[in-house]
């Protein structure tokens, strides 16, 4: 398993930008495909956006499709997620997924068993 550690989160006005990022160790990181959730209090985890191991692939959560981007710097053993136009309902806890997946394609973690985890990091846009 890989360890993961998130960073970046914090307070921000609506239409502000912040960038995620999320660091691994313990294993070669460029065997994993990688995601980002966020979970919001009182709700359940929601998947936001994927990035295959190289990058080459990259999706996104509705809600978040043209605000957000996912990247990857495999020399650096991060993937990061840039958030522009941040809005209220983007206050979450953001969390980091990686699981092992050399196909080019990323799949949703359906539980928490699925791969590696972070800590989160807190999101808070204010109005």
């Amino acid at each position: 398993q890989v360890h993961l550690v998130e960073s970046g989160g914090g307070l921000v006005q609506a239409g502000g930008s912040l960038r995620l990022s999320c660091a691994a160790s313990g294993r070669a990181f460029s065997d994993y495909a990688c995601g980002w959730f966020r979970q919001a209090p009182g709700k359940e985890r929601e998947w936001v956006a994927g990035i295959s191991w190289s990058g080459g692939m990259t999706y996104y959560a509705d809600s978040v499709k043209g605000r957000f981007t996912i990247s990857r710097d495999n020399t650096k053993d991060t993937v990061y997620l840039q958030m522009n136009s941040l809005r209220p309902e983007d206050t979450a806890v953001y969390y980091c997924n990686a699981y092992p997946d050399r196909s080019g394609s990323y799949s949703i973690a359906p539980d928490d068993s699925f791969g590696s985890w972070g800590q989160g990091t807190q999101v808070t846009v204010s109005s």
